[in-house]
């Protein structure tokens, strides 16, 4: 007669220990969601951040640091972009040079498109100010909008693309 009671109590034993099982499981598994959920907010956010930064660079000039600001524009792009800017940089100095051109850029907004693991499209909205040192001439503003398409390079979010849209 023991031995009847013992297996009713292995059954409930057997029972619980899958049911943990499964719990365990699936509290694994939410975990892992949010943390890919996490990643991906993180992502969101870096590709916004660089899209934005990059269209600060572009608009903020200043001839008295022209050399620096345009190597933050190289730094901020990649691929054909960068092969743009790049073979544009000695022209784009010496006129700010030249006209002694000072530019300050206002980002006004960045919105995301569409994004995968490795890239991504953010719209940008950005205004600036530009003024000549030494001129009467009144100051011009001038309102940027572009898409931009971004790369994902070692880890970092860069602008392969960038095209003005109105």
């Amino acid at each position: 007669m023991a031995g009847v009671a013992v297996r009713p109590a292995r059954i409930l034993i057997a029972a619980l220990s899958g049911v943990l099982a499964v719990l365990v499981g699936t509290g694994v598994w939410i975990a892992a969601q949010a943390r890919e959920e996490q990643g991906r907010a993180g992502d969101r956010q870096a590709v916004l951040v660089a899209a934005g930064t990059h269209a600060k660079n572009l608009i903020s000039l200043d001839y008295k640091t022209v050399a620096g600001d345009v190597q933050r524009i190289l730094d901020t792009s990649t691929g054909a972009a960068r092969a743009e800017y790049a073979a544009n940089a000695g022209k784009l100095k010496s006129t700010t040079l030249a006209n002694k051109v000072v530019q300050h850029g206002v980002l006004r907004a960045t919105g995301l498109v569409s994004m995968t693991d490795t890239t991504a499209k953010v719209l940008v909205v950005a205004d600036v100010e530009i003024r000549w040192d030494g001129s009467k001439s009144a100051p011009q503003e001038r309102y940027y909008r572009w898409s931009m398409d971004l790369t994902k390079v070692g880890g970092v979010w860069l602008v392969a693309k960038a095209v003005q849209v109105v």
